[in-house]
């Protein structure tokens, strides 16, 4: 370039943008659990450095530390100033609810609006204090969650000086300065590098005094050195790589340096690297003109901007398509908790996931409603699934039981193993484990030689039961369900029943056990589902009535319910469309305990229960038992409180259990009539023999007749 006064049109190098994978994880984050459906603006930190490489420029870089961990953080809270890799930059992005509502942006207005807060800070003085508000970026951006595509958009606002800056000279640094500048302005800009209060502010002052000697100052310094007389260098980090070319921060920083100082001749320092440390050779040094405009001595003008990057195209908006790069199994767990997340944006927002996720759920039973109760657990978004079953898959299973396929059933596959194995299929995030073990069932006598197995069984489902938070009987025999039903009374634990008739149903929640344990015996809870039962009083105990078990209502104690009995009545005939039905409930049964403040203590409520609309239990109302029949297409919400001669949760029974323990249960199992022997139900069917009515058989008189 030539020394004339008169030159060519300054002309600057457009800022590149970069937007890391990173990025796009973390907007999808804070779009699912922070923003929702909120489209306010929201304040980001972009990152670059000045240019330190020949062939290569430096971009605006956006990361996951970009973003902030609230919406309503003035800086993200990851940012840290003194690093000389990233210097911070302020940002503001704008993301929308839909594709129409992101094409429908007012982009020239967004753009005016950034630009009017940079000649905000100019006119202020800000700039003089925090020099990157210069370089202030606009990001607009559409995330489709779906399919992993974001359309986005970014603009570096620019101040439009009018008329534009002339560019008298423009060349290399070591030709601009002598040997002695030369050395001093090296020293001084590594130094200012090297600093860890300097290194990110990215425009400073080179004051050189008549000496040849050069200092780095900041910004607000510029009086100081003025009145010092030193030769003043306007400096910048500069992204640019080009020779010809000051890079685009120049722009904002000759319209502060016009407005603030009214200077009309700056020599400015394009400042650039290699390696990390101060290259001149690299560095360029100009001198341009500028004209101060009239319309800026008016304190309502906004000079105008231009600024919206583009593309290869041309284009202003760009999309990135991330299914393509995404691990499979990241984005099937990333699509899962998706419905879940968007739950909370408005329908729920009381959801607890983390709570649904970290329950431990042992399902007893891996027929027809194990399967389906262990793929809705799924959908609601627990992670933790124990499947225990003894039998094998048939050749009548995969058509009803969803986890099998005709494959499983000609290996003769276990269906605990094959059903935990497709549930890891389904979904590779879930922790599914299959369990091949009978549950022992009273009214099934062993024999001596087989009493160790049972009695190491039964061990095993008691560590079972206590090592999970939640239990599912889902088993296709009343007496299997006899001691899962004594084992969960026994440790409080949220319990869930379902049963199928031919065309009828019955879900019902368990209520909680006859003894409520304390923190010293029972030491510290394995979660937070039975916080209820710590929490009652020995009063409330005592006030109120236990919710009852599944054989609470019960007369006789379980007994052997397939022996002479036809095919019909041994398998279990039921309408295909009842147990989905049923596995349903249970599930959203169990769900509504979880999330109710009570767990499993919470009262039984019915459908014109005061407080079943409430804010605050938006699952709604929490029954005790929900009885359906197909036939009617018809269901009834039931209520049943614990008996003092139930079979399986009475205190008389649980006591002796705790007593004697295993040798208990193998006495129930092995003598049918102990059970109503010990809970009193053996007297209660004699006095109920021997009780007669007496009639009395004399007519009244008329005046004793009521018409009704």
């Amino acid at each position: 370039m030539s020394g004339e006064e008169k030159g060519s049109v300054l002309q600057f190098a457009t800022f590149q943008s970069s937007v890391d994978e990173g990025f796009w994880h973390g907007l999808s984050s804070l779009k699912l659990n922070k923003l929702k459906t909120d489209e306010a603006p929201v304040l980001i930190t972009g990152f670059y450095t000045p240019c330190s490489n020949p062939r290569v420029s430096s971009h605006l870089t956006l990361l996951n530390e970009s973003l902030p961990t609230e919406p309503n953080d003035e800086l993200p809270t990851s940012t840290r100033r003194g690093n000389r890799n990233k210097c911070s930059v302020p940002g503001t992005l704008y993301n929308t609810n839909t594709l129409e509502g992101y094409n429908a942006l007012d982009k020239r207005g967004l753009l005016k609006a950034e630009a009017k807060k940079i000649w905000e800070d100019i006119r202020s003085g800000k700039v003089e204090e925090d020099s990157s508000v210069l370089l202030r970026f606009l990001i607009i951006s559409f995330a489709d969650l779906k399919k992993f595509h974001f359309h986005y958009a970014i603009a570096f606002p620019a101040l439009v000086l009018d008329p534009p800056a002339t560019l008298v000279d423009l060349k290399p640094a070591t030709e601009w300065f002598t040997v002695e500048e030369a050395e001093s302005v090296l020293a001084g800009c590594n130094e200012w590098r090297m600093s860890s209060l300097t290194t990110d502010v990215p425009f400073f002052l080179v004051c050189i005094s008549s000496n040849s000697r050069a200092v780095i100052r900041p910004l607000k310094d510029f009086k100081a050195c003025q009145h010092e007389d030193h030769k003043i260098i306007f400096a910048f980090f500069d992204p640019y790589n080009g020779p010809n070319n000051p890079g685009w921060p120049l722009r904002n920083y000759l319209a502060f340096i016009s407005a603030r100082w009214n200077i009309n001749k700056v020599q400015f320092l394009c400042y650039r690297e290699n390696r990390g440390f101060a290259d001149l050779s690299l560095s360029l040094v100009g001198e341009a003109l500028i004209q101060p405009s009239q319309a800026w001595q008016d304190e309502e003008h906004v000079p105008k901007v231009v600024g919206w990057e583009f593309n290869s195209e041309k284009k202003v908006s760009r999309r990135v398509d991330l299914s393509t790069s995404m691990d499979p199994t990241r984005m099937v767990i990333s699509a899962a908790d998706l419905n879940l997340k968007l739950m909370r944006w408005r329908a729920l927002p009381s959801l607890n996931l983390s709570l649904l996720s970290s329950t431990k759920c042992l399902l007893l039973g891996a027929g027809t409603l194990g399967c389906q109760v262990a793929r809705m657990l799924m959908a609601w978004g627990v992670r933790k699934i124990t499947l225990v079953d003894s039998g094998k898959v048939a050749m009548s299973n995969p058509l009803r039981q969803s986890l099998y396929t005709t494959e499983d059933s000609l290996k003769g596959d276990k269906k605990a193993v094959v059903a935990a194995k497709r549930l890891r299929e389904i979904f590779p995030a879930v922790e599914a484990e299959g369990i091949v073990m009978a549950i022992p069932m009273p009214g099934h006598p062993v024999s001596s030689k087989d009493e160790k197995d049972i009695l190491d069984d039964c061990k095993h489902l008691h560590d079972l039961v206590e090592s999970h938070d939640a239990v599912f009987l889902l088993t296709d025999t009343r007496e299997s369900r006899w001691l899962p039903t004594l084992l969960c009374a026994n440790a409080n634990k949220l319990t869930i029943t379902a049963a199928l008739g031919f065309d009828s149903f019955m879900v019902m929640r368990h209520g909680y056990g006859p003894f409520r344990e304390t923190s010293e015996s029972k030491g510290e809870s394995v979660s937070c589902l039975s916080d209820g039962v710590e929490k009652m009083s020995l009063q409330q105990s005592d006030s109120k009535l236990r919710l009852g078990c599944y054989f609470c209502n019960d007369v006789v104690a379980p007994v052997d319910s397939t022996a002479n009995r036809t095919l019909d009545q041994q398998c279990t005939v039921t309408r295909p469309g009842l147990a989905p039905i049923a596995s349903a409930l249970a599930v959203e049964l169990f769900v509504g305990i979880l999330h109710h403040p009570l767990g499993i203590s919470a009262e039984a409520e019915f459908g014109n229960s005061l407080d079943s609309g409430s804010s605050d239990r938006p699952l709604g109302i929490l029954p005790h038992q929900i009885r359906g029949a197909l036939s009617q297409f018809s269901q009834m919400i039931l209520v049943g409180h614990s008996s003092n001669s139930c079979t399986a949760c009475c205190p008389t029974v649980v006591s002796e259990y705790r007593k004697r323990g295993l040798e208990f249960v193998l006495q129930a199992i092995n003598h049918p009539t102990y059970l109503e022997d010990l809970t009193g139900l053996t007297e209660l069917m004699k006095s109920a023999n021997s009780f007669e009515l007496d009639w009395d058989d004399a007519t009244d008189d008329d005046d004793d007749c009521v018409e009704i």
